[in-house]
């Protein structure tokens, strides 16, 4: 409640700053609860309909409206979904059943045989739960009855075909199982011990540890073709990063309930795109350095700090900054906020900013084009934004949600235009968010991982699966493909074959 003049008159100087601070405070808190009752209720979408607002808050809107200059847009027609059920998948293979009538009734009372006519078609989707069996190898052996090797002693008295090679020696698992494992819980998000149920429930008998250990193998197995990738990734321009926490159990002089670090890297080339996950005990700033090493190129990160003593320690790098988190924070303040319109118009300009990234990335202009296009696009929105941003700084509290929103993006403004540089680059980091989406996702299911080699290999897994992915390459068929055919590779250009964008060629 603000104080009247005649009670703020009658008061003592220190008497009014007080209360002034403690109003302060008070709409803080409002803003807070806003925004928990927003995130614990509300939609987590960042979508935000200015319209919808003025809706149910027509006191709220400025006074002078109807001065403001008015934005137009183009609707344009659209088409609309035919209605139904949509077919099957014509690949799928058919198996057709025909439901006749009896020859009596083909016959009709004048006499004469009925006439096929036409026919009507139905369809319904069959499935039959996976089927289970074993290869049983067979290598037959060889000797001589007459004089027992004694007459060839340059080779062996007993003859017999050499063992395939396979990824893991002395084991029942095939190539099919490990990949059918691994596709389980990577994923599809499936922890050991409900895949073990699901064996039991088919009559095969495969315990968690075992599972667990063919992951161990898996991963040192596949170490030269982890190495190759790590190579591949620094040798793109740009490289996206991103972190996250994972319990890890085990770790040397920590508590099982301390928080570790899945880190992600996401870069190379454009068309040999990278997504390699880390698992790091703690989030500190030396672990993005080990990362980085040997790359050059822009960073786009986020605004923690630790990114920035990496680009301090290491040369060549020019570090990024992610539009959608200065965003964020706009959105949850115009949320939260009792007049929601000045945060509104912070969003306006990301938004512009936005749309100017979409138009130019349609039209599939080429880079050097693309990039003076933006430039002259997003320059002039950039000078609007600085220019209101620092308006606003000297006009809300900084420790009010808007003004938190406001300093962010100051702070980190050099970082966030940046993104013009380069044809590479977008205005945020939602990618890396994107593909470190699904190790969270997991992480609801395996809750924690029982060791450091554990979150190694699990690390190891998620990067395969996602690079796969990101490279259009399906990540069951990988990782069957890559199981049969890493045992046969013993050279650096066998394991190159092996990398997602050229077992899908070969």
């Amino acid at each position: 409640m603000q104080l009247t003049e005649t009670v703020t008159a009658s008061l003592p100087p220190q008497a009014i700053q007080y209360i002034s601070k403690l109003e302060n405070e008070i709409e803080i808190l409002k803003e807070q609860l806003n925004l928990l009752l927003q995130q614990r209720f509300g939609k987590s979408s960042e979508r935000y309909n200015n319209n919808q607002q003025a809706l149910f808050a027509p006191e709220e809107i400025p006074a002078d409206t109807n001065d403001a200059e008015i934005e137009t847009t183009e609707v344009k027609s659209h088409t609309r979904k035919k209605a139904g059920r949509k077919a099957i998948d014509p690949n799928i293979e058919r198996r057709e059943k025909i439901i006749d009538i009896s020859e009596e009734e083909k016959q009709c009372a004048c006499g004469h045989k009925l006439d096929r006519i036409g026919e009507e078609t139905s369809e319904k989707l069959e499935i039959i739960p996976q089927s289970v069996y074993v290869t049983k190898t067979i290598r037959p052996k060889y000797a001589c009855r007459h004089c027992e090797g004694t007459a060839d002693e340059d080779k062996p008295a007993v003859r017999i075909a050499p063992v395939p090679p396979c990824i893991i020696p002395r084991s029942i698992a095939s190539a099919s199982l490990l990949s059918y494992i691994m596709i389980q819980k990577y994923q599809d998000h499936l922890p050991f011990h409900r895949q073990e149920t699901q064996f039991q429930r088919i009559g095969v008998e495969i315990s968690r540890q075992d599972m667990s250990n063919w992951q161990q193998h898996i991963y040192f197995f596949l170490t030269p073709l982890f190495t190759k990738l790590r190579e591949v990734i620094k040798t793109g321009s740009v490289m996206q990063m991103d972190e996250t926490t994972s319990q890890v159990m085990g770790e040397k002089d920590r508590e099982d309930t301390q928080n570790s670090y899945i880190w992600l890297s996401r870069g190379g080339p454009p068309d040999k795109t990278v997504v390699i996950y880390d698992y790091r005990e703690t989030r500190a700033g030396y672990n993005a350095i080990e990362l980085l090493k040997g790359f050059c190129g822009y960073l786009q990160t986020d605004g923690y700090e630790g990114y920035d003593v990496a680009v301090r320690e290491l040369p060549g790098i020019i570090h990024v900054g992610c539009l959608a988190h200065s965003r964020r924070r706009f959105f949850e303040a115009a949320k939260a906020a009792k007049k929601p319109q000045s945060a509104e118009e912070g969003l306006k300009f990301i938004r512009k900013l936005y749309e100017i990234e979409k138009t130019l990335r349609d039209k599939k202009l080429e880079d050097n084009e693309f990039v003076i296009k933006r430039k002259e696009l997003a320059n002039p929105v950039l000078s609007d934004f600085h220019k209101w941003l620092n308006k606003r700084a000297n006009e809300v509290l900084p420790s009010c949600l808007l003004g938190k929103a406001v300093a962010y993006t100051l702070k980190q403004w050099d970082k966030l235009i940046r993104y013009l540089e380069s044809p590479y680059l977008t205005p945020d980091n939602n990618a890396s968010e994107r593909s470190i989406r699904p190790y969270v996702v997991g992480r609801k299911n395996h809750l924690f991982n029982k060791s450091p080699d554990g979150a190694r290999s699990s690390c190891g897994m998620y990067t395969l699966i996602e690079t796969a992915k990101q490279n259009g390459v399906e990540p069951s068929k990988y990782l069957l493909e890559l199981f049969e055919r890493a045992p046969f590779a013993v050279s650096t250009e066998d394991w190159e074959k092996l990398l997602p964008w050229n077992i899908s060629k070969s």
